[in-house]
């Protein structure tokens, strides 16, 4: 069990035992049996007085969203040991921050190789089943799976990777092994104050880099801002309190979002249905912004991009902020009687430490330990301006993990 995972449910434990202990204090103790006198007739006792209603609170929770991950050869030579492929080394930087999130929500980019059939890399991407187990076993609850990569293992490496999904206990959305899973959000519950929190998820990309989808056209969900606002009203309707929607698209190496991904998410600001946007894709972090419109007019939040958050790019190959990622926290607030809604958005720069292994690192955290890898104070500087020039100021950054409100959300099982 990864540190993270354990961190999870020890935070559970932790609130639950607090729970019971608190009940506990209130019970009396037994003390030795008074001796037998006798005694008048009890006078009638008065009814007993109501106990008083308990007064409703806020439901609060966090959100968490982080960038692509690819397997590359290279990375995936990093994760191959005597014993086997394990990611959890790689992954291990950001233990605190996916442990610490109420619901935290990943990006595999790519397919996963089918039973019988060799991993591979770039350009046509099969990656091992391990790299699901790992991100299950780190304490992600879900992936999106929508991506210009989902044909690249055609139907069967569609079908290996949403299989990986359910063994490790994880929603997925973007993809479908048949025309009914297509048809359902990914659905998480979150338990809270007494009450049910429902939390829709729904994806799709651009396109398929000329592929066409391997089983149909409901196999892969393709960006049409039409569809999505459809699939958001009937995922309300069927008691989702609140829908995020994730959007593979933009133009590679480009920090500033293209027209048809602004374009894009105005369409949801303005239905009035969606409430989060996690934008990917562009393999370098874009700017988080809070436009008009969303539920209810109280504006709606946009994270164009969160750059990568496992890769092997850099400027050897790409450009140096394809080796920057944003990992997105947004709190989400449900009052008494009021639908939930996202309060704010904070983000937190990371970036990958090729030549230490892939090591994933929050960039603040390894500036305060720049002695743990192979980049230079000077580097780590660096990438930390690159990540906030790119998030801008309509969000603040985050340099603390977030911490669990309750226990982990229930993943819903999609369409099966």
């Amino acid at each position: 069990m990864t540190t993270a995972r354990a961190l999870r449910i020890l935070a559970s434990a932790a609130l639950s035992g607090a729970l019971v202990a608190g009940a506990a204090g209130c019970t009396p103790v037994a003390g030795p049996a008074p001796a037998s006198t006798p005694s008048r007739p009890a006078a009638p006792s008065a009814a007993p007085s109501p106990s008083p209603t308990p007064t409703p609170r806020d439901v609060r929770f966090t959100l968490l969203a982080a960038g692509d991950v690819l397997t590359h050869d290279p990375v995936n030579d990093s994760a191959t040991g005597t014993d086997g492929i394990d990611y959890s080394p790689l992954l291990s930087g950001i233990d605190p921050w996916v442990a610490g999130a109420d619901l935290a929500l990943c990006h595999l980019e790519v397919p996963v190789a089918p039973d019988g059939v060799a991993p591979s890399g770039y350009p046509v991407f099969r990656a091992p089943q391990e790299i699901v187990r790992d991100l299950g076993e780190q304490g992600w609850d879900g992936c999106s799976t929508a991506s210009n990569h989902s044909a690249d293992a055609g139907y069967d490496g569609l079908a290996a990777a949403l299989d990986a999904f359910d063994r490790a206990g994880m929603g997925h959305v973007g993809t479908a092994r048949d025309r009914q899973e297509s048809l359902e959000p990914q659905y998480y519950e979150l338990n809270r104050e007494g009450r049910t929190v429902t939390v829709a998820h729904l994806a799709a990309a651009y396109g398929l880099n000329g592929y066409t989808p391997p089983r149909g056209d409901w196999s892969v969900d393709l960006i049409d801002s039409t569809q999505i606002v459809r699939q958001a009203e009937q995922a309300r309707a069927a008691g989702a309190d609140l829908v995020v929607v994730s959007l593979h698209d933009g133009t590679e190496y480009v920090t500033e979002p293209t027209d048809h991904q602004k374009e894009t998410v105005k369409a949801l600001a303005r239905s009035g249905q969606v409430d989060l946007v996690i934008g990917h894709h562009a393999h370098v972090p874009q700017p988080v912004a809070h436009l008009r419109g969303g539920p209810g007019g109280d504006g709606m939040w946009v994270a164009y991009g969160l750059g990568n958050l496992l890769s092997n790019q850099g400027p050897d190959c790409c450009v140096l902020a394809s080796n920057v990622g944003l990992m997105m926290v947004a709190d989400v607030v449900q009052r008494p009687g009021r639908p939930a809604r996202v309060t704010g958005v904070r983000w937190a720069g990371t970036t990958v430490d090729l030549a230490a292994g892939h090591r994933l690192r929050v960039t603040r955290d390894a500036l305060a330990h720049p002695d743990q890898g192979q980049l230079s104070a000077a580097d780590l500087q660096q990438r930390l301006a690159i990540a906030q020039d790119a998030a801008g100021h309509a969000a603040r950054e985050q340099k603390k993990p977030p911490r669990p409100t309750g226990e982990p959300p229930r993943v819903v099982p999609r369409g099966r």
